[in-house]
């Protein structure tokens, strides 16, 4: 069942070398793997997640978070910063592991993800790309006041079917 409420016992924070068994086990979905970029191996092992946690750990300033959700690791949400002359944007990125779906977790996240991006990272822009099929994705980004600026038409191949690419961003207009 789906919830209206706002979710306030979420919240974000870096990875720990111990969240691998749990990261793997909840990305290693398909139903996920489908709305992600290719990138990201599938079947995802727990190896796979011991990686990725190590480069995360990394990052100074942090840019990539656990999304917790009543103290258990529920998914990631996390920001790419552009380049060069596009310095002050940052690409958005998240999946929320499917025990999650449906209950606004993942709005809150970005919602919260966007503020640090504005507030501690100075961006100006946060901007993300979604497939055209993936309408919850659409859902989180418009709840969280992102808007659409265009469609890229047959932009994407995923699970070979080309798609149209929705283009989405929020501005920090203080």
């Amino acid at each position: 069942m789906k919830s209206n409420t706002h979710p306030t016992n979420i919240r974000l924070r870096p990875f720990r070398e111990e969240d691998a068994p749990v990261l793997a086990r909840l990305l290693n979905n398909k139903k996920i793997w489908n709305n992600i970029r290719d990138f990201v191996p599938h079947p995802y092992s727990e190896q796979d997640a011991r990686d990725f946690i190590a480069i995360c750990r990394k990052e100074d300033p942090l840019y990539t978070f656990v999304v917790e959700y009543e103290e258990q690791l529920a998914g990631v949400v996390g920001v790419v910063p552009q380049k060069d002359v596009y310095r002050i944007s940052a690409e958005i990125g998240y999946w929320l592991g499917e025990p999650f779906w449906g209950k606004g977790i993942m709005t809150e996240a970005v919602k919260r993800m966007v503020d640090y991006g504005f507030n501690d990272l100075n961006l100006i822009r946060i901007f993300t790309g979604v497939f055209d099929f993936n309408k919850g994705s659409h859902r989180v980004l418009e709840k969280a006041g992102f808007k659409l600026e265009c469609i890229f038409r047959k932009a994407l191949i995923k699970n070979g079917v080309v798609c149209d690419e929705y283009r989405y961003a929020i501005i920090n207009e203080e």
